[in-house]
């Protein structure tokens, strides 16, 4: 307490330390230490200076809101405070205020009419405007001409097509957003809807995106224009495109309303912020469609996917889940009746092959979402409720459509699922199904016995109960889409021991009877799409198996059928593909095997497992080959371009981190793999984003990123390797991801410019301290490439930091590559920034020592990239150029120009011979008389 109440006695001091903070670059401490001071201070005009500090602090973090805030506090106090003035109109003119940062910068000019600064940003900020209203003007008559067009009867379809074009693209820019709204736009657009053609409905919907993307204002005015009732409408055509586009309206809608909107609205945020009523409404129209039979299969994927995407928290640690337990109140039943439906019955919904499917993956999210025993029990009581309340003696098509029920939720969260199935009543309804004569009976009953065995540790009830109905129906049946069903429940519940070539669960030779006929059924194209999935499905679970695996792998026509499956639209049997490609590589993760472990097991006679011949890794080698060759790179960019839901984090996880990470050579790695690796990079699980970042970094560390990531490609790789570029990441992360970025980095200045966007620059500058010798050289040459850029040099400029001398004594380390990249920086630096060229005297004394060893050094290269840095030196100022000529430097040069011409050492003999020149211009020496 003694403490606090000095602190309150002496904001002087707080300000100082500020200050000392904000001069060694410790923005976040200057910012706390300012904070403190404003609290204890009660002098006014103190308070003006330190809230102008603060200030510029907000600048310096990018925070131009707070910037203007502060820098207003002050001018409030001193109308003619020059600096919080000039502060303002730097973070206004961020902001796009472009009218209000030219009123600063005016009465800055006004206090000071000979100071260049202000008088240039006068002239750029004059020039910005004048732009802008040239912009905006023009903006509004081509505003005005697309509409025309678009509604004109006389337009031909091209001409129309390309100003529904113009307004799409005009719209996803905020200032083309802005005056399509201004200028009635979301009327004219509603008008374009009410016509009825797909054409100019996908063109309004597109628009309309664009326009409320990241704005909330906008994006709940065109809700209360166009209305949520006439957006459900739209979304549920039976037209694929356009209920994309109207879902994809939805997702920027829900976005901009819950959060996705930055900006400072003023006096109007208390009008534009109450979004809460909106949001709810969203939801319970979204919830209406996915029960309604007005709804097309498309048009209710789209519904449970966004439902999938908004409702369940994204992070675990909010303990606000009420979206969750809303959803479960009023809409769980009703995605229980989606997982219900039978397709073959009369009267049921539209679905796509994926509709249920993705409704499991929702069931699973909101049961994950619960927080505590009571909600989930809630939950499940909600579940049994409604398959109880379907049962009923006298009609079959309700029970199965109970039992349907009861696969969706064993497909979702599947412990809720394992606990119904146990109910009474629940297995004696199966047998009876099993029984029935109706094959579509016969399919639902097969089908929830084999989700039930999903978990082999959890399902006891129905192993001990279901494995003799399934025998029964695989020996009995000569239907074949019951026969492989049952056969796909059999596999699963034979594959409990995994790889283990100890625990076979099957006789010698019987595993590979059962892949045999399913590879058949796969390759049968008479049978149907889901029912060929059948037989992946239990190729996933068989492949446990080395005999499988390798058996699997010869059969190219059952690749290609397998991988033309993973194409189709039918995206249910993704996992299945997923994981028999793993087990086909082996790529799944394997504890190691301590040989004292193994020892001690036997002495305790505890089981071991074992390896299979077949799982050497010769033989995995052989197969990923095989894999190749049938085109599974093809597939695998197919697959992961799949719709959110169905592609899970799970499948996600074991694409990218047991696939691409353990499986492929760099050499395999092609376009597709490409296409593949970037979607899992960005989305899933942590662990499956990191793989696929590294394998996107092992690309780009060995091959020339241009013919890698082909065109716009290039810019997308940038974020995953910065995401590598952490100190929770392995060292070999680290080091490919510098590696690739350097690589990058040397290729243009947008790419630049993009690394530092992505915040890559204070990580690089920490990688440069590291004490492993790799990945400090890695950091140097990436550094080395990123000097070009003014924002770096800039950094290098600031006062209160070692960064320029950290790479003069780089420059003096023994590491022959890292003496080559710091020099190189060093070169680039000094040739960009005079002032840095007299800084380098400055930050460490063995300068000149340094320099001198750099410029007779052995490696061509680093000398002449020394003898650039002094070059420069001797440009940069004629004191320091004196202080040069006059030590040993000058024999230096002079030895290196009088060597003889050699194409090796050419660059640095006329390095050195430029030097010499450069200070006879000058007047520090003479050339020698004859």
């Amino acid at each position: 307490m003694n403490l606090t109440m000095g602190e309150i006695a002496d904001p002087v001091q707080f300000k100082e330390e500020g200050n000392k903070h904000f001069q060694a670059g410790e923005i976040d401490k200057a910012i706390e230490c300012y904070t403190k001071a404003i609290k204890s201070c009660k002098d006014k005009k103190a308070l003006a200076v330190i809230y102008r500090n603060r200030s510029a602090c907000f600048l310096k973090k990018e925070n131009y809101n707070n910037a203007v805030s502060d820098a207003s506090k002050a001018i409030d106090v001193d109308a003619a405070d020059i600096k919080a003035l000039y502060r303002r109109c730097q973070a206004l003119e961020k902001l796009g205020k472009l009218d209000m940062a030219f009123k600063d910068v005016q009465r800055c000019a006004t206090l000071e009419p000979k100071n260049k600064t202000f008088l240039e940003t006068l002239r750029r900020l004059g020039a910005d405007i004048q732009q802008k209203l040239k912009t905006t003007f023009s903006t509004d008559s081509r505003v005005q001409n697309m509409f025309d067009i678009l509604f004109s009867d006389e337009s031909d379809k091209e001409k129309q097509e390309k100003a529904a074009n113009n307004l799409i693209v005009l719209a996803r820019e905020d200032a083309g957003a802005e005056r399509i709204f201004q200028n009635n736009g979301v009327p004219l657009l509603v008008q374009l809807i009410d016509t009825g053609k797909p054409e100019m409905i996908l063109a309004a919907i597109r628009t309309l995106s664009g326009m409320c993307t990241g704005h909330r204002a906008r994006a709940t005015a065109i809700i209360h224009t166009v209305g949520i009732s006439k957006l459900c409408s739209i979304m549920a055509v039976d037209n694929e495109e356009i209920v994309l586009a109207t879902a994809n309206l939805f997702q920027c809608v829900y976005d901009s309303l819950s959060g996705g909107d930055k900006r400072n609205y003023g006096k109007e945020e208390a009008l534009v912020l109450d979004s809460s009523k909106d949001l709810k409404d969203i939801l319970l129209a979204l919830l209406e469609m996915i029960a309604s039979k007005k709804v097309s299969g498309h048009g209710r994927d789209q519904a449970l996917n966004l439902l999938t995407k908004n409702v369940p928290r994204k992070d675990k640690k909010n303990t606000d889940n009420s979206k969750g337990l809303f959803t479960i109140d009023h809409g769980l039943k009703k995605i229980l009746k989606v997982c219900g439906q039978v397709p073959d019955l009369p009267d049921q919904l539209p679905l796509t092959e994926n509709t249920q499917l993705i409704a499991s993956v929702l069931l699973n999210k909101l049961y994950d979402d619960m927080r505590c025993d009571p909600e989930r029990d809630h939950f499940r009581d909600t579940c049994d409720e409604y398959i109880k309340s379907k049962f009923d003696p006298n009609d079959m098509d309700r029970n199965i459509h109970a039992i349907n029920t009861l696969s969706g939720i064993l497909q979702g969260p599947f412990d809720v699922g394992n606990v119904l199935a146990g109910r009474q009543g629940v297995m004696e309804m199966m047998v009876a199904l099993c029984g029935s004569e109706r094959e579509v009976d016969q399919l639902v009953a097969v089908e929830a016995l084999i989700h039930a065995s999903t978990k082999t540790s959890k399902a006891s009830f129905f192993i001990s109960n279901g494995v003799t109905l399934l025998k029964d129906m695989y020996k009995k049946t000569k239907n074949e889409k019951i026969k492989i069903r049952a056969l796909v429940g059999l596999c699963k519940l034979g594959s409990a021991g995994g790889d283990d070539y100890s625990m076979r669960q099957f006789a010698e030779g019987s595993t590979e009877k059962l892949a045999k006929q399913c590879r058949k059924w796969l390759c049968n194209p008479t049978l149907d799409v889901r029912t060929r999935k059948w037989a992946v499905e239990g190729l996933a679970y068989l492949t446990n198996d080395a005999d499988v695996k390798d058996d699997f792998v010869e059969d190219e026509a059952a690749l290609r059928a397998m991988f033309e499956l993973a194409k189709s639209k039918d995206k249910t049997i993704l996992y299945a593909v997923a994981c028999t490609l793993v087990n086909c590589t082996n790529s799944y993760d394997k504890k190691e095997i301590i040989p004292e472990m193994v020892q001690l097991a036997k002495f305790s006679k505890q089981h071991v497992p074992e390896q299979h011949p077949k799982d050497k890794k010769d033989f995995i080698e052989r197969r990923v080959k095989r894999l190749l060759k049938a085109g599974v790179t093809s597939a695998l960019a197919v697959m992961v371009k799949a719709d959110n839901s169905i592609l899970t984090d799970q499948t996600k996880e074991m694409l990218a981190s047991r696939y691409f990470s353990k499986s492929f050579e760099i050499k395999t790695f092609h376009y597709y793999v490409l296409q593949a690796l970037l979607p899992l990079a960005l989305e899933g699980t942590d662990k499956g984003k990191i793989k696929a970042s590294h394998a996107l970094a092992k690309i780009a560390a060995v091959s020339n990123p241009e013919i890698a990531f082909p065109a716009e490609r290039i810019y997308e790789v940038v974020r995953p390797l910065v995401s590598l570029l952490n100190t929770e990441r392995d060292g070999l992360e680290n080091f490919e991801a510098l590696l690739g970025l350097t690589n990058l980095a040397a290729l243009n200045d947008k790419l630049r410019v993009k690394i530092l966007k992505e915040k890559a620059l204070p990580e690089i500058e920490n990688y440069m301290f590291e004490e492993h010798d790799q990945i400090r050289q890695a950091a140097t040459e990436c550094m080395c490439n990123l000097v070009c850029c003014k924002e770096v040099q800039d950094r290098y400029l600031e006062d209160g930091n070692d960064k320029l001398k950290l790479l003069v004594l780089l420059c003096g380390e023994d590491d022959v590559q890292l003496q080559r990249a710091a020099a190189g920086a060093l070169a680039m630096l000094t040739a960009a920034q005079k002032k840095l060229a007299v800084k380098i005297t400055k930050v460490t004394g063995q300068w000149l020592e340094i320099i001198q060893r750099l410029c007779i050094h052995d490696n061509p290269e680093i000398q002449h990239r020394g003898l650039v840095t002094v070059f420069n030196m001797l440009d940069a100022d004629e004191q320091l150029a004196k202080k040069l000529i006059e030590c040993e430097l000058l024999e230096i040069l002079t030895y290196v120009a009088k060597l003889e011409d050699n194409p090796k050492k050419q660059d640095a003999i006329n390095a050195a011979r430029a030097c010499l020149s450069r200070a006879m211009d000058t007047g520090l020496i003479k050339p020698f008389s004859n």
